[in-house]
């Protein structure tokens, strides 16, 4: 009678509420502990939000070229170099400035004039198939100026004041004519741009993901324990491993080449040496980002945290790096992080090969820095891989 008294009273004393909290206590606890709730839940959305969020849709950088022997006491010169959007090229020579414009690394090339004979401010735009599209805006921008500029000039000359005001007028503003060069150069195609970022992509994944999940199951499985037992030596466990994967993803990597250059026109400049000097340069980038791969087989204590640690690794590359659009479509802030990360340099180097015919002394600050980050991962690597 007493106990089930007891049991009566110990049913009503039970809070529902609090049990209720105590397991949403430690289910919380567990989400947070679990590295792969957390980052796709809150890290890749917010990586989405930064590359995606400031990218400004609204606005296109241009890149235009000074020729050195323009006039830049003109009006029209000083309302171009404060236009919005527009990065200034001084410091090359004309013959550079037409090198840089033919291989499309600027958009047009401005010269100012004055014709003495006329009185009369000539602005010459030199455009190019290498950048047509940045190039028809610029032109845009400059024949907006002269309109502006000559409406201005027409309207004091047909007023009827005094002829001093008018005089006066004209020191200030000037009829403009605009000439226009058109040069031939490479067309780059959006193919051009889209292929050495998805080469970039497909080398930084399968680096990162296939070793990190090859060595974590070798060791999961006892099967580098058993290679102990063998007469091979650990280096070479390790050389046989990325041969492997080295042979299959320059394989891979030839075959996105060839499609691309013959289905979609891809440009390889210089034939199959242009091509063979991107399969060195995406041997390079794998080796190197084969580190990270080491780094996260290491660290990582169960299979589940290897996709969100590659993840972390490689999905703000992916994004930030000129894989997909390009970088100085970010903010400056942005593009300084951008520009720290290794996959941008590995694509801007394979771009600068296939279409400019760049040389390996051409690329060497972007090979510099692949090197410098190899030599950073690979001492991580070694800090933290783990054969047992």
């Amino acid at each position: 009678m007493n106990g089930g008294m007891n049991k009566m009273q110990e049913k009503k004393n039970y809070s529902q509420l609090r049990a209720m909290k105590a397991i949403a206590i430690a289910s919380f606890r567990s989400i947070i502990r679990n590295p792969s709730a957390v980052v796709f839940s809150i890290a890749f959305p917010l990586v989405f939000i930064v590359a995606f969020g400031f990218i400004n849709g609204n606005s296109i950088k241009m890149e235009v070229g000074i020729d050195p022997q323009s006039d830049t006491t003109g009006t029209i010169y000083h309302s171009f170099i404060n236009s919005p959007n527009v990065e200034l090229k001084k410091q090359f020579t004309a013959a550079e400035l037409n090198e840089r414009l033919n291989r499309g690394r600027i958009d047009a090339v401005l010269k100012f004039d004055k014709a003495s004979s006329t009185n009369t401010e000539v602005v010459e735009i030199i455009t190019s198939q290498a950048s047509r599209e940045k190039g028809m805006f610029v032109r845009s921008l400059v024949t907006n100026l002269i309109d502006k500029q000559n409406i201005e000039y027409y309207k004091n000359v047909s007023l009827h004041v005094d002829s001093s005001i008018i005089e006066r007028a004209r020191e200030t503003t000037k009829p403009t004519e605009l000439r226009e060069t058109k040069i031939s150069g490479r067309e780059y195609k959006m193919i051009d741009f889209i292929l050495p970022g998805q080469l970039g992509f497909s080398i930084l994944s399968a680096a990162v993901f296939g070793t990190a999940f090859v060595f974590f199951s070798l060791r999961q499985t006892m099967v580098l324990k058993r290679f102990f037992a063998t007469p091979i030596r650990r280096p070479y466990i390790i050389l046989g491993e990325a041969l492997s994967r080295l042979i299959f993803q320059l394989l891979g990597s030839s075959v996105i080449i060839v499609i691309g250059h013959f289905v979609f026109g891809f440009t390889l400049i210089n034939g199959i040496w242009t091509a063979l000097e991107m399969l060195l340069l995406s041997a390079l980038g794998l080796i190197v980002f084969m580190g990270f791969g080491f780094v996260v087989s290491g660290i990582a204590k169960s299979e589940n945290v290897i996709p969100p640690i590659a993840n972390i690794i490689t999905l703000p590359q992916f994004l930030l790096c000129g894989t997909f659009f390009p970088i100085d479509a970010f903010p400056k802030w942005l593009q300084i992080i951008s520009k720290a990360l290794p996959l941008t340099y590995l694509n801007d180097a394979l771009r600068m090969i296939a279409f400019e015919g760049a040389g390996l002394m051409d690329i060497s600050s972007q090979l510099l820095v692949l090197v410098l980050w190899g030599i950073v991962v690979y001492a991580a690597a070694v800090r933290f891989f783990r054969w047992e």
